[in-house]
């Protein structure tokens, strides 16, 4: 049964290496490493050096840097394979940041800041771990982010004189908050989006908008950021926080990409990211149906398997079934993300997104229905797995915006919000 759920595709010969490597180095982490870390709430620092040191955090950053090089293709595969192999959904997350947040150093950075955080990032000296976007007041609509990010008058003076930011200009100073902030207490740096030109000074809402690199030690030891982790009921080893910056001086050379082009920064990307949120949603599923599917077969009740009866088979059969979808849609995705077609990207990302948080989260429910009153019992983990399931169906965006996605760009209905 993991086999056929395993090979559900056909993979390149280079997913294959992937699938093997990660698989190896998962095979070191059993079901109690990952119970332990979520009953302390202890964040999996040997996992997660243990892929660092066979350079799987650098999946995305080029090999002139250091990196591996791949892509969209291989990276399914990785997290996938990270979650269906005892982790779940926190497991990949855990390194989710910290490979994704690399992609717009690699695309928009100046060259010289490639050079000098990108091979440290490949092979896992540094981590760029978090990604500040979400504010209180702001939530999914991320134009209407408040946190400032304003020139110093050092910085206004070289730009009068033609310094580009890569260049010695000076500093912009970040005021603002965000929330839902994860891995900062993990992290060597953190992605900060932040408006440049108030949203009442530009034409679109969508301009205005830039990203900087933070430095996080920096940032304390200025006194200019204040961080509270937020309690929460999933992915207890995975830590997200609230944060506050205070007249945080970031240096020019630290802007990523064109001031106030930081919005079409952060879309540019998403929706390949998306595709590997659905991989590791499919992990999820995967492993939660295969826990379920050994208790069925070893668990008796009036002299037999439990699995014999159909009230347990079906659910099950019916998750596998829904798996199964998913991963078709969002393995072809990724393929066709690799190609030179010309396809609606955010169609497939949004579907695969929708379809893999689902059969997830049914996954997960059959597997504690198929649990009994064990599927409450920390001991058997799939409480675990379906509390982390809920969560797919709300992160990185919730199944209504991927269907308002769906509805307004793919079926031409009107703009819902």
């Amino acid at each position: 049964m993991a086999r056929l759920l395993r090979d559900a595709v056909a993979l390149t010969e280079s997913q294959q290496l992937v699938r093997s490597s990660i698989s190896d180095i998962c095979s070191d982490f059993d079901h109690e490493y990952w119970r332990r870390r979520a009953a302390d709430g202890e964040y999996p620092h040997e996992f997660v050096d243990a892929l660092a040191d066979h350079g799987w955090m650098g999946i995305l950053v080029p090999e002139q840097y250091g990196g591996a090089g791949m892509g969209t293709q291989e990276t399914v595969v990785m997290m996938e394979e990270i979650a269906a192999n005892g982790g779940g959904f926190s497991a990949a997350q855990a390194v989710h940041g910290g490979v994704y947040n690399s992609v717009p150093i690699v695309e928009y950075a100046s060259e010289e800041l490639k050079a000098d955080l990108l091979p440290h990032v490949a092979n896992g000296e540094r981590s760029i771990q978090a990604f500040g976007l979400t504010e209180p007041n702001a939530g999914s609509n991320s134009t209407a982010i408040e946190t400032r990010a304003e020139k110093s008058e050092a910085r206004r003076a070289a730009e009068r004189n033609g310094a580009t930011a890569a260049e010695d200009g000076g500093e912009y100073v970040i005021n603002g908050q965000k929330i839902w902030t994860s891995r900062v207490d993990v992290s060597d740096y953190v992605v900060v989006v932040a408006r440049t030109t108030p949203r009442d000074e530009v034409e679109k809402r969508t301009h205005g908008i830039s990203m900087f690199l933070v430095d996080l030690e920096d940032a304390h030891e200025q006194g200019a950021l204040e961080m509270e982790s937020i309690p929460k009921s999933a992915s207890e080893f995975v830590h997200s926080f609230e944060l506050w910056f205070d007249d945080l001086r970031v240096p020019a050379k630290n802007l990523i990409g064109v001031e106030g082009e930081g919005f079409y920064q952060v879309l540019d990307g998403l929706n390949e990211e998306r595709l590997v949120i659905a991989a590791e949603c499919i992990g999820l599923g995967r492993l939660a149906l295969e826990r379920a599917v050994e208790y069925a077969n070893d668990r008796e009740v009036f002299d037999r398997a439990i699995g014999s009866n159909q009230a347990i088979q079906h659910p099950l059969a019916e998750a596998y079934a829904r798996l199964q979808a998913a991963k078709q849609l969002t393995y072809n995705a990724a393929d066709r993300a690799a190609s030179d077609e010309d396809v609606d990207l955010g169609a497939y990302a949004n579907a695969a997104k929708f379809l893999a948080a689902d059969a997830a989260y049914e996954a997960a429910d059959a597997a504690v229905q198929t649990h009994g009153g064990f599927g409450v019992a920390r001991e058997y983990d799939v409480e675990r797995y379906f509390r982390e399931a809920r969560l797919t169906r709300l992160v990185p965006i919730t199944q209504e915006l991927a269907l308002n996605y769906l509805g307004e760009n793919v079926l031409g209905l009107p703009r819902s919000y």
